[in-house]
Formats: C-alpha cells, sequence, structure tokens
C-alpha cells in the first residue's frame, strides 16, 4: 500500500482511535532507556521518531519504511536520521542499538513473518518497544477496522509468547481494546 505523507497523519487519527495516545504511550515505554543509537521500523513521516528524541535528545537515529514519499518527509522532519528504504522483512540494519521502536508497522506480517522479526531483533538489541494494533480478546472490542489482508494484527498472548521465545522479557499495556504497547528487554545474564 502507497502512503501520502500529506493525508497520512489525519488519515491516522480518523481510522486508528487512540492514535495520539499510542504514539505518546511508545515515547514513554522508552523512559530510563539509555538510548545513544536507536532504530526505528516502519518510520512512515516521522511521527514516533520526533516523540522518543523529545525524550533522547541527541540519539543516532536509524529508520527503515517501505515507502520512498514517506520517507522523504521523514528526512524533512529528520534531517540527522540515516532513513533508508527497506521492508520489515529485509535483512534489519547492523547493530547493535540500545533501542529498537515501532509503532503501527509490524501487524502488517503475518504471524510467522512477526515471530521471525522478533527474533532477528533480539540479535540488535536488548531493548525493543512496540506499539500496535492488535486483536482485542473480545471481539465486540475491536473498534479499528482490519482488513485481514494489509492489516493482520496478532492478540497480546501471541506476541508475548514469540517475543519471549526470541528471548526478551515482554510485557504489554493497553492503550485501548486493540492498541497495545509492549516494552521487551533481554535478561541480563
Amino acid at each position: 500500500m502507497d502512503w501520502d505523507p500529506n493525508t497520512y497523519l489525519p488519515q491516522m487519527d480518523a481510522e486508528i482511535p487512540g492514535y495520539a495516545e499510542l504514539q505518546d504511550a511508545v515515547a514513554a515505554a522508552t523512559e530510563g532507556v539509555a538510548a545513544g543509537s536507536v532504530l526505528e521500523l516502519g518510520t512512515g513521516t516521522g511521527e514516533t521518531a520526533l516523540r522518543v528524541l523529545a525524550r533522547h535528545p541527541g540519539a543516532a537515529w536509524t529508520g527503515i519504511d517501505s515507502s520512498e514519499p514517506m520517507l522523504a518527509r521523514a528526512r524533512e522532519r529528520l534531517p540527522e536520521a540515516d532513513l533508508r528504504l527497506s521492508r520489515l522483512e529485509d535483512p534489519l540494519p547492523g547493530g547493535p542499538f540500545d533501542l529498537v521502536v515501532s509503532a503501527l508497522a509490524v501487524h502488517h506480517l503475518d504471524a510467522e513473518a512477526k515471530r521471525d522479526l522478533f527474533r532477528r531483533l533480539a540479535g540488535v538489541t536488548n531493548v525493543f518497544v512496540l506499539g500496535d494494533v492488535v486483536v482485542p480478546e473480545r471481539p465486540e472490542d475491536a473498534v479499528i477496522d482490519v482488513d485481514g489482508v494489509y492489516d493482520i494484527p496478532s492478540s497480546v498472548a501471541d506476541q508475548l509468547a514469540w517475543l519471549r521465545e526470541a528471548g526478551f522479557d515482554a510485557e504489554a499495556t493497553l492503550v485501548r481494546a486493540d492498541l497495545a504497547v509492549f516494552r521487551c528487554r533481554k535478561p541480563r545474564r
């Protein structure tokens, strides 16, 4: 799907009740992390990056996105960032990164691709913060329109299991019934 950077934010506000709260919760979940280097999955127009960088000024930012028009807008907003055209299924930029963040991108992957991504992330970071659409426990609580083709959210329980399988201690906080923030850390050995 090709996103239009000129209409992206109003579209997200209209389609995702709780969009701003999710973005704020993702940024807040990075508190306490010594984030000198950050990798963002699904940079979009740079909305998440700006919120996280406000809490971690001076962090070296690397971002990937599959849309060149979205990256062009992000480059305007984040001139110091290393922004790359890449899909979540592609090899990740070389780490290590102090922190990896992602908001509203991972739900486009099917279950096996999410598991694979989480395993690959464990090789480049000790801390991962994910904010995304999830399948609510009660189907009647779903507010966000999910097409099942481009949008393939998974349950909180499944994602926690895959994150733990990848080696992270993970916890999730619901922002709304179908939006969650996952805070994941690899245990110290």
